[in-house]
């Protein structure tokens, strides 16, 4: 069994987001940038099923600019085989990404493709759906939980009324949420390893997909601030503000 995991490079969930002062987008120049949190949890759970046996090669994907392949080399740190950095300069949306990764699933054959739940840059959460329609193969989003059985899967969902344990069949999709497993840290030997180990790089152009975007960013500003909230005397008082002036009650 092979598993191809897609990962992103996003801004560090620890920084804090500032807008450009002209309102096109974020301020990325050096900036801390890491793995989209929930995709180590995908290659974290990639790399524990081939130690188990149920899978003979991880192979680490992202799509994106020169960079980006930081991304990949810490999945290879991690237990990743080999990798793939599909270089795309510039904003790339769901759809483009989910075309990019059907030519490369298409060209791989892998079994299971495992990706993060959604990113935390733009909080999508489309990738992983619009490859499985592409592709017409069965998906499991937002796994908790994932037991491989012969040339099926066995996961547990989180959703909105608790856990759902769904059967498909392989091959398959799955988004990964966080509550997975815990992303073990890369030693300085497996990384010092990782330097080793192949990234293939292709141009988006040689797989004929076309990544301009379809939708038109306008501006981005920063949400207004909280206002500062206000004392009451007593809980009469409290009520009557509920009630008169906040209409809630």
């Amino acid at each position: 069994m092979k598993i191809l995991v897609a990962v992103k490079r996003v801004i560090d969930y620890n920084v804090q987001i500032r807008v450009k002062e002209d309102g096109s987008g974020v301020v990325t120049d050096n900036v801390k940038m890491s793995t989209n949190p929930p995709d180590d949890n995908a290659i974290e759970e990639a790399v524990k099923i081939k130690e188990a046996g149920k899978a003979t090669e991880v192979v680490a994907i992202t799509v994106g600019e020169q960079k980006a392949q930081e991304t990949v080399r810490k999945a290879l740190a991690v237990g990743a085989d080999r990798g793939i950095h599909v270089k795309v300069d510039g904003i790339l949306e769901p759809l483009a990404v989910s075309k990019i990764l059907q030519k490369v699933v298409d060209k791989e054959k892998p079994d299971l493709v495992f990706m993060g739940k959604q990113a935390i840059d733009d909080d999508c959460n489309q990738t992983g759906q619009m490859l499985s329609a592409l592709l017409n193969w069965p998906q499991a989003t937002f796994a908790s939980k994932i037991d491989v059985k012969d040339n099926k899967l066995e996961v547990t969902r989180e959703i909105d009324e608790g856990l759902e344990t769904i059967e498909i069949n392989v091959p398959a999709i799955v988004t990964c949420d966080l509550r997975l497993n815990e992303p073990r840290y890369a030693s300085l030997p497996n990384i010092m390893k990782a330097k080793k180990k192949p990234i293939e790089e292709i141009a988006a152009s040689d797989l004929g997909v076309d990544v301009s975007p379809r939708l038109e960013q306008l501006k981005v500003e920063e949400p207004p601030k909280r206002k500062a909230g206000i004392k009451v005397a007593n809980v009469a008082e409290l009520v009557q503000k509920l009630k008169n002036e906040a209409k809630v009650i």
